[in-house]
């Protein structure tokens, strides 16, 4: 495969960061431990680097650079249809939230009331990353996460190529919201990166270099 031709800076880049929440009532919701700091670290060295970063952040907590132009998100709809809407401005599409995968298929309006059980029947969400791989252009690029058990790059490698990135980024579970991480960056053309346990921050300057 043929390498992109490199771009020129400043880059445009959209990038999401932290969970969804998919409610089950007016007060519950499934979601999952992601903190924000990767998507965080990613949009303080994109400003760092003189590019311009747009935001899409889930329910975080964690500081996140000013200087980026901010939309906030709940659910993963919202955040597919944010990421959709912006994808044509931009040059890259760094996907580092961790979306809920799965959604309650009914919503109650009230909160439930507590009982010895509680059956849900839930149906996938959107998967944003493909959807943003299938409507890009060619002069776009597009960077996933795979977050996997130890030792399951396979799994990254298959996703690389079945939802159709540019790069995917291989890290273990211990990486949900630690203060570092051991990742290694996987390019449709075949190559591979290893990276060394270091803090998100570094590992995202080295991100940001390497588009």
């Amino acid at each position: 495969m043929t390498s992109p031709a490199p771009f020129r800076k400043p880059l445009r880049l959209l990038i999401t960061a932290g969970p969804t929440r998919e409610p089950i009532d007016a007060v519950r919701f499934i979601s999952n431990r992601s903190s924000g700091q990767m998507g965080s670290a990613l949009i303080s060295a994109g400003i760092e680097a003189g590019h311009k970063v747009t935001a899409i952040l889930g329910p975080v907590s964690i500081p996140v650079a000013p200087e980026a132009r901010r939309i906030d998100v709940e659910t993963t709809r919202q955040m597919y249809e944010a990421v959709m809407r912006e994808l044509p401005g931009h040059d890259v599409l760094i996907m580092a939230a961790a979306v809920a995968d799965y959604r309650p298929t009914k919503v109650a309006t009230d909160k439930l009331a507590r009982e010895k059980s509680l059956t849900l029947e839930l149906e996938a969400t959107e998967d944003i990353v493909a959807s943003a791989a299938a409507a890009k252009r060619p002069d776009q690029r597009i960077v996933g996460f795979s977050l996997e058990q130890e030792g399951s790059i396979d799994r990254a490698r298959a996703k690389l190529q079945r939802k159709k990135l540019d790069i995917i980024i291989f890290n273990p579970l211990r990486t949900m919201d630690a203060g570092s991480i051991q990742a290694t960056i996987l390019y449709a053309d075949g190559r591979e990166i290893p990276f060394p346990e270091c803090p998100k921050p570094e590992f995202a300057r080295r991100v940001i270099d390497l588009l």
